[in-house]
């Protein structure tokens, strides 16, 4: 399902379904794309709202986690939501701790699939190259465990941005930001029924981060998908979806 990006003042979002609201946040890369198969299932049921993180649009010194949790906060109120279930992948998983924090009294529960938070290696030593497609696509491949999920359209979206200077210092400044900003003493006041959803081979953000996530939350379910790597509902969609659905009937 292709959904209209809509534009509301500052604000970007998709939108579709009617039902208690699923907030889908985004990593760095991708948006849409990066919950298509979510959004195919769950839209029978659920309103499904996916705002557009504003990370390249931002003023260099906004652009960090407490720029997006700014911008989530005032697009959440923008829309009247009263309450909602948080679902975060990689960096957005981090907003949506950072939401929790903020506004407990809004989540119902919140899904966590390889987030950051705790541990990353977002930049790594071999960062994405300007101008060498070959390697871009080498390195976005890294993402998963079978390589054929790195899409031409992905990786097209991640050689477009290392060849913008503006978006790459903006990427470099939300992933130090990100590593900086990290939530173990937090993380233990999380009081929401939390689902963890991990791949086995994810290099970003390990098995043993989402182990860690589970020791520390006090009201959280880990379950590790195998042959799968930092972006479960793309790889794994219909295990991804099983496990999601079974943790949400559980808190309606």
């Amino acid at each position: 399902m292709l959904l209209e990006i809509k534009q509301e003042g500052r604000f970007k979002y998709a939108e579709t379904g009617t039902g208690e609201v699923l907030l889908l946040l985004h990593g760095l890369f991708g948006a849409l794309s990066n919950f298509e198969h979510l959004i195919n299932s769950f839209s029978d049921r659920f309103r499904i709202i996916i705002p557009i993180l504003p990370l390249y649009d931002l003023k260099p010194e906004q652009t960090n986690v407490d720029g997006m949790l700014d911008y989530i906060d005032g697009f959440i109120r923008h829309k009247e939501i009263d309450k909602l279930h948080l679902i975060g992948n990689s960096l957005g998983g981090h907003i949506a701790q950072l939401y929790y924090l903020l506004r407990p009294e809004k989540i119902k529960t919140m899904t966590l699939t390889a987030s950051s938070g705790l541990f990353e290696n977002t930049l790594g030593d071999a960062y994405p190259r300007k101008g060498d497609y070959e390697f871009v696509q080498k390195k976005t491949q890294t993402t998963f465990y079978d390589p054929k999920h790195a899409t031409k359209e992905l990786v097209d979206e991640v050689f477009e941005i290392v060849n913008n200077r503006e978006k790459v210092l903006r990427l470099i400044f939300m992933a130090k930001s990100a590593l900086r900003n990290n939530l173990r003493e937090q993380i233990p006041g999380m009081k929401v029924p939390v689902c963890l959803i991990w791949g086995e081979d994810d290099t970003i953000t390990p098995p043993f981060v989402g182990k860690e996530f589970h020791t520390l939350l006090p009201n959280s379910e880990l379950h590790i998908i195998k042959q799968c790597g930092h972006a479960p509902m793309m790889e794994k969609p219909e295990e991804f979806n099983r496990l999601l659905e079974q943790f949400l009937n559980k808190w309606l």
